[in-house]
């Protein structure tokens, strides 16, 4: 299969512009499955609460339909990051394919001053079975605790999407451990830019990558620029959990001895 990830330049409250600019860049390239960064449609750095509630958009709610309608017109599948609308408000990624919306993943471990505007994730760490192949889903932030991605790959995950809005150095580094402890692919799209408001300015770090399971970077985008990168990869490859003939990333673990 053919994954792609799609590295914007979000505007702050644009969600019309932020769409278009995601679209348009998907349009120069085919592949299978498109992974757009976090909360990619509203911008990042919220002054308050009521703006992120001003903001915030039910799980089918124009964006979705918008993305339902691309997917089915290419026969792909899509995941996006975006303020859920639900019984509280939630940093979410929807995934969407031409059947329509397939499941939402609500981000477990919110970074610094998402807490003061989010609850935290409620849906556990989803796997979805697509005809494709098996697609985990974690958000950002989630990179830095190893469970996020371990629950993944216990659950079944061949390839893990990673919409993100990094200000950390880290990320890029840390994901090509993850794919190498669960022998999975990771797709991360992260955005470029900065954000300078209410006297909080962020500068977000590009860089977003596929990587293989044997920790092989596939592609690595700038720090800077709008763009889209694809690779081609074997999900069977995430199946071989074997290192050696005595070692399995999986079965060799010790949870009787992980209790404290």
């Amino acid at each position: 299969m053919r994954v792609a990830v799609v590295q914007t330049s979000s505007i702050f409250g644009e969600a019309k512009k932020n769409v278009d600019q995601a679209l348009s860049l998907m349009e120069t390239v085919a592949a299978d499955l498109y992974v757009l960064p976090e909360l990619f449609n509203t911008g990042y750095n919220f002054i308050d609460e009521k703006e992120v509630r001003s903001m915030a958009e039910p799980a089918d709610s124009l964006t979705f339909r918008t993305m339902s309608e691309w997917t089915k017109k290419h026969s792909c599948y899509v995941v996006y990051g975006f303020a859920e609308q639900a019984d509280r408000i939630y940093n979410s990624a929807a995934l969407v394919g031409p059947e329509g919306i397939i499941g939402i993943y609500r981000k477990v471990h919110l970074f610094d001053r998402e807490n003061l505007f989010f609850a935290p994730g409620n849906l556990g760490f989803p796997v979805f079975n697509l005809p494709i192949g098996k697609v985990g889903i974690m958000i950002c932030f989630d990179w830095i605790y190893p469970e996020s991605a371990r629950s993944l790959a216990l659950k079944g995950a061949q390839l893990i999407a990673h919409p993100a809005n990094l200000v950390l150095p880290n990320c890029p580094y840390a994901i090509v451990t993850r794919c190498l402890e669960n022998r999975l692919f990771t797709a991360t799209a992260d955005r470029v830019g900065e954000e300078n408001r209410g006297g909080v300015n962020l500068k977000f770090i590009g860089t977003s990558e596929i990587v293989a399971p044997n920790g092989k970077i596939l592609c690595r985008l700038g720090v800077q620029e709008s763009t889209i990168s694809v690779a081609d990869v074997d999900l069977a490859l995430a199946d071989k959990k074997q290192i050696n003939e005595y070692n399995h990333v999986l079965k060799g673990r010790r949870p009787d001895q992980y209790y404290l």
